[in-house]
């Protein structure tokens, strides 16, 4: 099973966080120091990922790599895929091959799954809340609210779990956020500065209507309607009338998410999918061969 994502390097991310976990660089480092000093050269294993909790799967090839990057020939097999939604105690991977290289990936593999996976399923029970209200046409978006590092997975993780992603950093988009208007002076003004620069999607934070016309005459294109209740929104919507895509964000829950898709946005997006999605329970059990 390849992985491959767009500005994403998947040899340098292995290479990157088994040499953290073996201390390369550090005195006396790059080594597994239980492993070598317990589990002989040739000894092997076989062992089974399972997963305690009913999931959405992300990030299995991830942990193949892992395992792959220091056992050439382990043996692996897939049993589920990303996407895959897996009742709690289901299996996701058996794994055979050199018992000290399965040990020293084990903990990178582990990882990278448990978290990927804890967001693809937050994320694909707020599309499920979001359609339970009757929203047939809202689309879920994630935010930059990432680890440092891991933004590519995580937006990955989150448009497995049925999101589509956001702008993807600070260069794909210009979002015009309370801050930068009070720089610029008014609404209006920071978006024609962005408008006359020759930014094409403008993204325009109001946290009041009377702030919407504004923006639009200056050009913008998507208006981030923050921290509004259903009620407002709705007016907002109505207001917008089309000129514009519409986008709620702020304090959205899995309790609040259908009322303010109800509202008829375009786009929801919540920052707690990648800034605190809970882990998955994802375990390895091996036995010696």
């Amino acid at each position: 099973m390849s992985f491959t994502l767009a500005g994403f390097d998947l040899d340098d991310f292995i290479d990157r966080t088994l040499a953290e976990d073996l201390g390369e660089g550090v005195e006396g480092g790059g080594r597994d120091v239980t492993a070598e000093s317990v589990i002989p050269a040739d000894a092997r294993f076989s062992g089974v990922m399972d997963s305690r909790d009913a999931i959405v799967i992300a990030g299995l090839p991830l942990a193949a790599a892992f395992f792959r990057r220091l056992d050439p020939a382990a043996r692996i097999d897939m049993l589920v895929r990303d996407g895959d939604k897996i009742a709690a105690g289901s299996d996701l991977m058996r794994i055979t091959g050199n018992a000290r290289a399965l040990l020293t990936a084990e903990r990178s593999a582990l990882n990278t799954v448990q978290h990927l996976s804890g967001i693809a399923t937050m994320t694909r029970a707020y599309v499920a809340a979001m359609r339970a209200g009757g929203a047939a046409d809202t689309v879920l978006l994630d935010t930059r609210k990432t680890l440092p590092g891991l933004r590519r997975l995580e937006k990955y993780a989150t448009r497995t779990g049925g999101a589509q992603n956001h702008r993807m950093g600070l260069w794909d988009a210009a979002m015009i956020k309370d801050n930068h208007v009070a720089v610029a002076g008014s609404v209006h003004e920071a978006v024609r500065r962005a408008r006359e620069a020759g930014v094409r999607d403008i993204i325009c934070e109001v946290d009041r209507t009377e702030q919407i016309e504004p923006a639009l005459a200056a050009g913008a294109s998507h208006i981030l309607l923050d921290n509004m209740d259903a009620a407002t929104l709705r007016d907002a919507v109505a207001l917008i009338g089309g000129r514009a895509k519409t986008e709620a964000s702020g304090g959205i829950d899995l309790g609040t998410i259908a009322a303010k898709a109800a509202t008829g946005v375009d786009y929801i997006s919540v920052g707690r999918l990648t800034q605190s999605a809970p882990a998955a329970d994802i375990g390895l059990d091996f036995t010696p061969l």
